[in-house]
């Protein structure tokens, strides 16, 4: 019975192995904490002030272009300067942001402009510190525990998304705005105080300065790449289509349930963590382009559903289910991720992760607010839930080998794995690298030797 359990249960070996990533694991969960609580009160205090979807759903449109053009410097960024001092700042840059909307709430009629400001500032520093965060992973966890590690931060996010949302629906109803805001503070500061003890992440010695033609070599590898690009070109979609969080509030109110807000934003997280709790299973996937693929197909059926449907309990469980296959799509991405790219291009490929992961979402919420002023709310669900499944389904007609693609003969996996065998084990483990680095048809015996090494 307990090896079964063990089998199905998250695999702890990186929160084991790796102080940093047990410091990063609980920065990360009480950072998303307090950010899902402005998230919630954010949409909900522009709803107020104008009674426009579109209103909301422009704060994605204000949100795109420092998210492009910050997340692509970030990747830069990333790869030349110390990783752990560019997560330090841009989180107290992200604190201050949070304290700008605890003033704005608390004066006596609060202004509309700051709030697409800050929604600016908050977009440009995500893009900032997201590829420092996304490409220290691999240097603080063991190669064979990247997608146990995967797995166990997707837990964490998505424990914080939970937490976060249900507790600022009631904090947002009961008590306002600026007690929401007020929280994300703290929870900034908190985190702060965890990453001045984070061990310095310098660049490689022979690190190229930010520059355009390094976020351009970036761009190049990732195009060279069908499943690299499959990865993005599959997430984008799934979010360009299926991301209707900005009209949440719109939805709770058709349904004459605006005590369900808080559960509407927490729902999807609920169906991810169920996948997340249920992840052992997880380190013995070879096929992650699969994993991807139908997970972003589930989320966009899901959502298509939750627009059709008129009951509030069956639209939640709809939601929860696209949240557990976004969950799917998700691991399967990271792992793709962390298994492929080389470490000196790590940066600049997480900046271009970032667009895929973000400018999706920023763009669907655009999407959706336009939709529901032309259609109603929820056609701006279930077309775009269909608009998903099938935009899904092309790209994965389109680009083959994301869909076949196999972590154990795959070369640029199996390449990954070697310079880490080198980095890490000494001439012997080195010479059995470098032999297990052949061609895709020699793989499969290689990679197994590798990683039983």
């Amino acid at each position: 019975m307990t090896s079964k359990l063990s089998a199905v249960l998250p695999d702890l070996s990186p929160w084991r192995s790796s102080r940093d990533f047990r410091l990063l694991w609980v920065q990360g969960l009480i950072t998303y904490f307090g950010s899902f609580m402005a998230l919630v009160a954010l949409p909900l205090q522009i709803k107020e002030l104008t009674g426009s979807p579109l209103a909301v759903g422009v704060m994605g449109a204000v949100e795109l272009v420092p998210l492009v053009v910050f997340g692509l410097y970030g990747g830069a960024l990333a790869d030349a300067v110390d990783r752990g001092r560019v997560i330090l700042l841009t989180e107290a840059g992200l604190g201050l942001l949070a304290v700008i909307l605890l003033v704005n709430a608390m004066l006596p009629e609060p202004m509309l402009w700051p709030l697409y400001v800050v929604a600016a500032g908050v977009a440009a520093l995500a893009g900032l510190q997201r590829p420092a965060l996304d490409s220290l992973l691999a240097r603080i966890v063991p190669h064979d525990q990247l997608p146990a590690a995967a797995a166990l931060n997707a837990l964490r996010w998505q424990t914080g998304a939970i937490a976060g949302p249900a507790v600022a629906g009631l904090v947002v109803a009961y008590a306002g705005n600026a007690y929401a805001y007020a929280t994300t503070v703290v929870c900034f500061a908190v985190s702060v105080v965890l990453c001045l003890r984070l061990s310095p992440a310098p660049p490689a010695e022979n690190a190229d300065k930010p520059s355009l033609r390094g976020i351009a070599e970036g761009a190049r590898y990732a195009w060279s790449r069908p499943v690299l690009l499959g990865t993005y070109a599959v997430d984008l979609a799934a979010m360009f289509f299926a991301f209707p969080n900005a009209i949440f509030p719109f939805l709770a109110d058709e349904l004459d349930a605006d005590w369900s807000l808080g559960l509407m934003y927490a729902a999807g997280s609920v169906g991810s963590v169920l996948v997340s709790l249920t992840s052992g299973w997880v380190s013995r996937v070879r096929r992650h382009g699969l994993l991807v693929v139908c997970g972003a197909a589930g989320w966009g059926a899901a959502i298509a559903a939750a627009g059709l449907l008129t009951d509030i309990w069956l639209v939640l469980v709809c939601l929860a289910v696209a949240g557990a296959g976004d969950m799917l799509s998700g691991l399967g991405r990271s792992t793709i991720w962390n298994q492929t790219v080389p470490d000196e291009l790590r940066g600049r490929l997480a900046g271009i992760e970032v667009l895929s992961y973000s400018v999706g979402p920023q763009l669907g919420q655009v999407r959706a607010g336009a939709m529901a002023g032309w259609t109603g709310t929820r056609p701006a669900f279930w077309t775009g839930g269909l608009a998903c499944v099938a935009s899904v389904g092309l790209l994965a007609a389109v680009l083959p080998r994301l869909v076949t693609y196999d972590a154990q003969t795959d070369e640029d996996a199996l390449r990954r794995r070697a310079a880490h065998l080198v980095a890490s084990g000494g001439p012997d483990t080195a010479e059995a690298a470098t032999e297990g680095t052949g061609t895709a048809g020699e793989g499969p015996a290689n990679a197994d030797r590798l990683s039983k090494s």
